[in-house]
């Protein structure tokens, strides 16, 4: 049962849930983070995570990926908070920072990966980037969805419905932009002018609720895990 906690965020305070592995390192995490005021900090149990955010409704909850005592688990409890609160920004917590762990991460919805390997001072940098609606993710992290997405079959973008979310020009530019490619390049290959490619990723930017392209790369790639 999920106690009834206030998260008390205050005027201005990003408001955090933490789902470690085990109690202790939650609790652990929970006080690294209290150090910065503009933090507020609880902690949930691994087999509560989803109700306790969908009750709390925290900014942002770090999840490991081991939970229950079940390695991948938290990779489920990421989806399930994709379909249950969109809304809440979620980081992924990895013991390594291996090529397989960082695709699921943030093909079930992470909006930024974080190590144990790291010192718990960047958590809270990640967190805040997270709460400002950017991406935690390292060039090497990038390169691997890069790579993923290359080798994956071509996929719709669609919403929860099945709908085409974009036109098959606007999919034609994700799939190349998906390989790596620049604007001109990309303009090059479409036969359009580099004009009319900044248009249509100003429109996909629009159409998807993202702001970079790297959101747009990210996007696909949870498309792909859903097997759109």
């Amino acid at each position: 049962m999920v106690r009834a906690i206030s998260l008390e965020p205050g005027v201005g305070r990003i408001s955090v849930l933490v789902a470690d592995s085990t109690p202790l390192t939650s609790r652990l995490i929970a006080d690294a983070l209290k150090k910065d005021q503009g933090l507020a900090i609880t902690t949930a149990e691994a087999s509560t995570v989803v109700l306790t955010a969908t009750t709390l409704k925290p900014d942002v909850t770090i999840v490991s990926e081991h939970l229950q005592g079940k390695p991948g688990k938290g990779f489920e409890v990421l989806r399930e908070l994709r379909v249950a609160a969109p809304s809440i920004r979620t980081v992924m917590l990895l013991d390594s920072a291996e090529r397989d762990l960082v695709i699921e991460a943030f093909r079930s919805g992470a909006r930024g990966v974080f190590c144990r390997s790291d010192s718990l001072k960047m958590l809270t940098r990640c967190v805040h980037k997270v709460h400002d609606k950017q991406l935690w993710i390292s060039s090497g992290q990038l390169e691997f969805l890069l790579k993923a997405l290359a080798e994956a079959p071509a996929t719709r973008i669609v919403d929860t419905r099945g709908t085409n979310l974009l036109s098959q020009r606007e999919q034609d530019v994700v799939r190349w932009l998906a390989e790596g490619n620049t604007n001109r390049e990309i303009a090059r290959k479409l036969n359009l002018s580099e004009n009319t490619v900044k248009n249509y990723l100003f429109h996909i930017f629009n159409k998807l609720g993202v702001s970079s392209r790297v959101e747009v790369i990210i996007y696909a790639a949870s498309q792909r895990a859903d097997g759109q």
